[in-house]
């Protein structure tokens, strides 16, 4: 004698709900960006004995950013949490912008007759950072200028001065 209801289980599908969207897919995003990485630096050799090679640092950081990504996921999955919202295309824009604006000054660019010199650090650190604050809705001139001298002046500090790295300060030096 039934009641009419189907007492056999669901079949199939995932076994777990996705509670929160934003951390399940953005734990998915870091854990590809870690394969990538590691993909990206795997001709690169890596430790020798107690020596570090140049593959070492790339592989250390891809593992944990792997596994900070897996922790992110099991957060999305475990715990409820903001569905995904609508993507906004301006940030990432302008930060992209700035980022191959950097790469095009600080070593220079020629695009058919036109030739744009190396700027040096300086110049392409701060145009690249008033670039990518611009991508803000939060942007407040005052504040981008003030805080793109203080990156510029820690870049500067920590690649020439601290790192001993040969760039270019200047067009002219």
């Amino acid at each position: 004698m039934s009641d009419g209801t189907n007492a056999s289980p669901k079949r199939g599908g995932f076994p777990l709900k996705v509670r929160g969207p934003q951390d399940f897919y953005g734990g998915l995003a870091l854990i590809l960006v870690a394969i990538l990485a590691m993909v990206a630096s795997s001709n690169l050799p890596g430790q020798q004995g107690f020596a570090f090679g140049p593959g070492t640092a790339p592989r250390i950081f891809a593992g944990m950013l792997a596994f900070i990504g897996a922790i992110v996921a099991l957060t999305g999955l475990l715990v409820d949490g903001p569905k995904i919202e609508r993507f906004a295309i301006k940030g990432p824009a302008f930060v992209v912008s700035a980022i191959l604006l950097f790469a095009a000054l600080i070593r220079g660019i020629s695009i058919g007759p036109i030739h744009i010199p190396a700027m040096g650090l300086i110049i392409s650190t701060y145009t690249a950072f008033i670039v990518s604050i611009m991508g803000s809705t939060e942007m407040r001139w005052l504040e981008s200028l003030i805080a793109a001298t203080c990156m510029t002046i820690f870049c500067v500090i920590l690649f020439v001065y601290l790192l001993g790295l040969p760039f270019q300060l200047w067009p002219w030096y």
